[in-house]
C-alpha cells in the first residue's frame, strides 16, 4: 500500500536534517520553543515511506490501528 522512499533520498534528507539541527544549535540554545523544532527535524529523520511517520511508529511497536 505504501512505497519507500529511494536510498538517496533518505540519505539526502537525513544529511540535510543533520546540517540544519547543527547550524540552528546556537539560535536554538536560548529559545524556550527549541523541543518543537527539533521534534520537527526527528519527524523528517525518520521519514523513509509516504506512510504517516505515527502510523509507521504504531505499527513498530506491535499496535494495532483500526
Amino acid at each position: 500500500m505504501y512505497q519507500h522512499y529511494p536510498l538517496q533520498k533518505i540519505i539526502l534528507r537525513r544529511v540535510a536534517v543533520v546540517l540544519v539541527g547543527l547550524l540552528a544549535l546556537p539560535v536554538m540554545v536560548f529559545r524556550a520553543d527549541r523541543a518543537r523544532f527539533y521534534s520537527y527535524l526527528h519527524r523528517i529523520w525518520s521519514k523513509t515511506s509516504t506512510k504517516p511517520v505515527w502510523l509507521a511508529q504504531t505499527e513498530a511497536v506491535g499496535g494495532d490501528f483500526y
